[in-house]
């Protein structure tokens, strides 16, 4: 990657080389980096955006996995943050779309970690064609990942995210009690985490 062109803080440059790390070598260390870096700033993002944590996390891991399955078409000319943040902000204008969810920080911008405005425009509310494509290459992507859980954790993901019921509709249909469906996804979550970050190739 030629980084000569352009002025980029060190923490940029960093991430360049993880980068060229991950494309190169395949390197799961650099990956692994990659979303200890930004995991934290990618949730509070999406969290000003939904304001939901738990659609916050699912839509980090989501931006996570798109992320590093497009990481070749990654382009050097701006920072990897900003590239990430704004993945992370398509994916949350998707989500806000389809669920037309109400939220004071859609007619403010947002800034990523340079500064940058990132400008936020939901004017259809209605799922078009190719919003309606988008969204179901991010259900195939999920399903994929899904698949290498343990059974038990598939039922739920699969019901709270394909099937879109609520917690408390999984814990009556189920007969768990809410806390255990509750502690049960996320632990999932954070099993999806793991395979977001050490698995690239399956998603």
């Amino acid at each position: 990657m030629e980084l000569e062109e352009k002025e980029f803080s060190d923490k940029a440059k960093k991430d360049f080389l993880l980068v060229e790390r991950a494309i190169k070598n395949d390197d799961q260390k650099a990956y692994a980096e990659l979303m200890k870096r930004y995991r934290k700033s990618v949730f509070h993002l999406v969290l000003k955006m939904v304001r939901n944590p738990d659609e916050a996390e699912d839509l980090t891991i989501e931006a996570f996995a798109k992320a590093f399955k497009g990481l070749h078409k990654f382009n050097p000319e701006f920072t990897f943050s900003t590239w990430l943040f704004r993945i992370a902000t398509n994916n949350c204008i998707d989500y806000i779309r389809k669920k037309r969810i109400q939220t004071t920080s859609i007619d403010n911008p947002l800034k990523d970690n340079d500064g940058d405005d990132i400008t936020i425009d939901v004017k259809d509310h209605s799922l078009n064609p190719q919003d309606e494509a988008i969204r179901q290459q991010k259900i195939e992507l999920m399903q994929m990942i899904v698949t290498k859980l343990p059974s038990k954790y598939q039922v739920l993901i699969k019901m709270r995210y394909f099937q879109e019921l609520s917690y408390e509709e999984i814990a009556e249909s189920l007969d768990f009690p809410l806390g255990t469906v509750k502690a049960q996804l996320h632990r999932a979550k954070e099993l999806l985490y793991d395979m977001v970050k050490n698995r690239k190739d399956s998603i």
